[in-house]
């Protein structure tokens, strides 16, 4: 069959259906045909092409669900990597249905841009007509919209499943929506993405419920005490007292259930009104007990009304409390160990390990890649010691030139060699007496340096060059490397007794690129950075933290120090981009890894759809804007170096330069 029959037999369905109410299967779809003549004025005989909005309007509403596309992120993600193999993409769209976030394989980015699966797509009904997320919208339930459900015949070979996210105070957030535009011909075929839709849907409901409300505690309650820990299909956030809070969708329903009146969307919020002790039946200091309570953690209540069992769990508050007396003093010492994570179980765990050593008479071994922080633990160790007031000397072996590494590290006598200070030098292990020796890259020191050390932690003293007595010293080292060391060993390349001199004990540094608390590591840089520039007003964009996340970043936190530090130089305004970041890490941003863009134009395209439109969408832009970089960079969302450096990429050269020798 022809596309144009397919087409008309199309329009003749739903003008049959409308003047016969009832006739198809699915109400929703049939209500929502109606609401596209009735209330639209829209024509099923006129198709219209995918509407896009500009990337600016795209912008203001990107920032407008900046919280909830940073908690939604990992949702989306997880949610791609179920259904990519079946040519699906991912949508996350407003409560207007602009698409603000998107996955898709970057090989089928035209066809994506051609049936509007794409980032910025207006998906609302009005413009869009009968389809998953605009109809999700009006109804506020999930639903799938399969090949001529859809209203335009433009959509017709589209097969969209979408449902909605709720806020807090059961308004709606965002819909959540997967398509593909090759699908078997059964609706049935989409009975499992409804499932799964509606799954994730509800993760990202609840991961920013818990967000939102991670200050109180939270009551997590289901029927079945082996899935309240998982499941948590009921969460109820409430004050120290009892008194509800807020409750997720589940848990308003559940509240409902058991005739506690609550509002619908938009009307006013009675929580306060009740305690969670008119839910069920316990004392207050039960349910705050809960945590505490058996091996599993877990209670069980009985409701008011119903007599309902239900099993409980608590979130506590993530507030901490001012701690007192010798508390505070203790947690002020450690202060420069806690900051060096969030949540990371890795992380925690080195940092535990480390707090416990660090009054310790002992050496420490850091390993770790190249750029995980070893110094920076270092310094933490020596920061919350007793040695802390006194000197911290770094030295890295791999960075010193092999002929003066023996006179920085040992000193010298006056005269002692030619062209030694005629007043000598007191050397880096001498400078750090009493203190902590760091000994970056330790693996690269050479052998007969190695023994010369070895003699230094042995007897404790060390003999400058030219020198006749050994000077005493008192000091802690903390030695770091990312080699092998027992392979350098049974090489032949370093020394076994130094090897267990230095490692009385050992802290490993997990790579960037594993750890749980990236977005915490991003957030602490960026404030750091800022302060260390004197300003205050930037912030990072949620799609700008959603592609610094998803970035691999081989170079781990230095490289992400420097990422940081170039966007913080070169964005401009209040708000740091995407296009502000180095090119690199913008290679991975709104495409799946797997399917990475080919070139660098590629993968501009992918950020930023006004770029994909047209031949050569930059050199059109400058040319409306008549070569103004700085008007041009604001339409396409980028930094000024960025289209400077696309410009000299794609040999484009400004009127005024053509023309030079």
């Amino acid at each position: 069959m022809s596309t144009a029959q397919t087409q008309r037999e199309h329009v003749a369905t739903i003008l049959h259906a409308l003047e016969n109410p009832g006739g198809i299967e699915h109400a929703v779809i049939e209500r929502s045909w109606r609401r596209c003549i009735d209330r639209y004025g829209l024509d099923p005989t006129a198709p219209s092409p995918p509407r896009y909005v500009p990337d600016r309007t795209l912008r203001e509403h990107q920032d407008q669900a900046d919280a909830l596309i940073q908690v939604a992120r990992a949702g989306v993600e997880q949610l791609y990597r179920q259904i990519t193999s079946l040519d699906y993409v991912v949508l996350l769209t407003d409560a207007r249905g602009i698409a603000v976030q998107f996955l898709g394989s970057n090989s089928a980015q035209r066809e994506h841009q051609r049936t509007g699966l794409y980032l910025g797509a207006d998906w609302s009904e009005e413009h869009a007509g009968t389809c998953a997320v605009g109809t999700c919208i009006q109804e506020q339930v999930p639903l799938t919209c399969h090949h001529s459900d859809h209203f335009s015949a433009h959509h017709i070979q589209l097969t969209c499943t979408a449902a909605p996210v709720f806020d807090p105070d059961g308004q709606l957030l965002a819909v959540l929506d997967i398509s593909a535009y090759r699908s078997p011909e059964s609706k049935a075929s989409q009975t499992f993405a409804l499932q799964v839709v509606k799954h994730y849907a509800r993760m990202i409901e609840d991961a920013f419920f818990l967000q939102r409300y991670s200050g109180y505690h939270i009551v997590c309650l289901d029927r079945s005490r082996e899935f309240v820990q998982i499941n948590r299909r009921y969460l109820i956030a409430i004050e120290e007292d009892g008194t509800l809070v807020a409750a997720n969708t589940a848990g308003r329903k559940l509240l409902r259930h058991h005739e506690l009146p609550l509002p619908g969307p938009g009307e006013a919020r009675p929580f306060r009104a009740w305690n969670i002790q008119d839910l069920i039946d316990a004392e207050i200091g039960d349910v705050l007990d809960t945590q505490h309570y058996g091996d599993d953690r877990v209670r069980a209540f009985r409701t008011h009304r119903h007599h309902e069992l239900h099993f409980a769990t608590l979130i506590e508050p993530q507030r901490r409390r001012a701690p007192t007396g010798e508390t505070r003093r203790q947690d002020s010492s450690l202060a420069p160990l806690e900051t060096l994570a969030d949540d990371d179980p890795a992380m925690r765990d080195t940092l535990t390990r480390a707090a416990r050593l660090r009054n310790e008479p002992i050496n420490i071994l850091v390993i770790g890649e190249t750029g995980t922080g070893k110094e920076r633990i270092a310094r933490a160790l020596h920061d919350s010691s007793r040695r802390h007031d006194k000197p911290f000397v770094a030295i890295n072996c791999a960075a010193m030139p092999e002929s003066l590494i023996e006179s920085e590290l040992f000193g010298y006598e006056p005269g002692s060699f030619t062209g030694a200070s005629s007043k000598g030098m007191k050397g880096l292990i001498a400078q750090a007496d009493g203190g902590t020796l760091f000994l970056d890259e330790i693996g690269d020191m050479p052998l007969q340096l190695q023994t010369r050390l070895l003699r230094v932690l042995a007897e404790e003293e060390v003999l400058p060059i030219g020198a006749s007595r050994p000077l005493k010293v008192d000091l802690r080292v903390v030695a770091a490397t990312h080699r092998d060391l027992r392979g350098l060993i049974e090489s032949g390349d370093f020394r076994e007794d130094l090897f267990y001199r230095l490692n009385g004990a050992s802290l490993r540094l997990p790579p960037l690129r594993e750890r749980a608390d990236k977005g915490y590591l991003i957030r602490r840089l960026f404030k750091e950075l800022q302060t260390e520039r004197g300003e205050s007003q930037s912030r990072l964009r949620g799609d700008t933290m959603s592609a610094l996340l998803a970035y691999p970043w081989p170079g781990n936190i230095r490289e992400l120090h420097n990422a940081l530090r170039y966007a913080l130089a070169t964005h401009e305004g209040n708000e740091v981009v995407v296009g502000d970041l180095p090119e690199e890490c913008i290679s991975g941003h709104l495409a799946h890894p797997a399917a990475q863009p080919r070139s660098s134009l590629d993968r501009l395209a992918v950020g930023y759809p006004a770029l994909a439109r047209g031949e050569d969408p930059l050199h059109d832009a400058l040319r409306k804007h008549h070569w103004n970089i700085s008007a041009v960079a604001r339409e396409l969302g980028l930094s000024r170096p960025t289209i400077y450096r696309r410009m000299k990429r794609l040999g484009i050269v400004p009127p005024h330069q053509q023309d030079a020798p």
